[in-house]
């Protein structure tokens, strides 16, 4: 039995574009329901300028606190929390928590670069290499975004050979991951297919490769199947399709972390996530975020006859 890694990037991602304040002691408790479903790897901050995302202020307090609780024995001790970090300021601040993994942001889109960080690509890319550098010195993983990589509002179609020169150049730095993002949800299997295949030409290892998929137009499930053909083992995931992108018009959710956890254990895959867990956080953060989530399996629930 195949085990797959998930990503549960809903209490950063997913909560980066709520217009309600989360406070800081409820985003803590949502990342330890998060914790105690069985998720393993889970997105808990981001050291990024309140001014613009206003949801993730004092990420330091919540990691902090979160690691605390970790080194104390009450959250397991193999979950790896991350955060997002964009720049050598953000590093400075996230190096005063014990954090022990970031992901650093890009895009495959020039206009998106230009609204999202202020900057080209390449001046995104160069952005980097002291962050890797530091992280480096101090033992610090790195995962790399790639966002964009199916479409853009703005620059329109995005070739699979730029999506995979971009992932080579992230690789190449120094980063033990790299996801990649259909930030505005438009893509479908062939085009996912396509972009693994031109990912695989650069000689990237498929182990190196995560996919990031939104549902805004309902077919995430269906190019996480396609990335499964291809032998794609890791995948991004919010509770209940909780977030979307402020910068990119039309990004409703992302994929739901229930719907995906649903279809591989039904798939025979290896997952070791409670859905039932699942189901009740996502009903709980759909009370703190005042309006319902999207999520099929979080709104249907499971069949007793067939799950006992």
């Amino acid at each position: 039995m195949k085990t797959i890694k998930i990503v549960e990037v809903g209490a950063r991602d997913g909560l980066q574009n709520e217009k309600k304040t989360i406070s800081v002691a409820t985003r803590i408790k949502f990342i330890e329901k998060l914790s105690k479903a069985g998720l393993k790897n889970i997105e808990i901050g981001a050291f990024v300028s309140p001014k613009w995302v206003p949801q993730m202020d004092s990420s330091d307090k919540v990691i902090n606190s979160i690691l605390k609780k970790q080194k104390k024995g009450a959250l397991k001790k193999n979950i790896k929390y991350s955060c997002l970090v964009p720049n050598m300021k953000g590093f400075e601040a996230a190096i005063k928590t014990d954090i022990k993994e970031i992901a650093i942001f890009g895009s495959c889109s020039e206009a998106f670069s230009q609204r999202n960080i202020n900057c080209s690509v390449a001046e995104s890319f160069k952005r980097f290499d002291d962050v890797i550098v530091a992280s480096k010195k101090h033992k610090i993983k790195v995962r790399g975004y790639l966002s964009m990589a199916f479409g853009d509002p703005y620059d329109g179609k995005i070739s699979p050979a730029k999506v995979a020169s971009l992932a080579k150049k992230l690789i190449d730095k120094g980063v033990y991951e790299v996801s990649i993002g259909d930030t505005i949800g438009v893509a479908t299997p062939k085009q996912v297919k396509l972009v693994i295949k031109a990912l695989k030409k650069k000689n990237i290892p498929i182990s190196k490769i995560a996919m990031h998929f939104h549902d805004t137009r309902g077919t995430a499930l269906a190019n996480v199947y396609a990335s499964l053909q291809e032998g794609i083992a890791v995948f991004d995931s919010s509770i209940g399709s909780l977030g979307g992108c402020p910068y990119a018009p039309g990004s409703l959710g992302n994929l739901s972390t229930e719907d995906l956890v649903y279809m591989l254990q039904e798939m025979g895959y290896k997952t070791g996530i409670s859905i039932p867990e699942l189901i009740k956080i996502k009903k709980w953060i759909e009370k703190i975020v005042d309006r319902p989530l999207a999520s099929h399996v979080g709104n249907a629930g499971l069949v007793k006859a067939l799950h006992g």
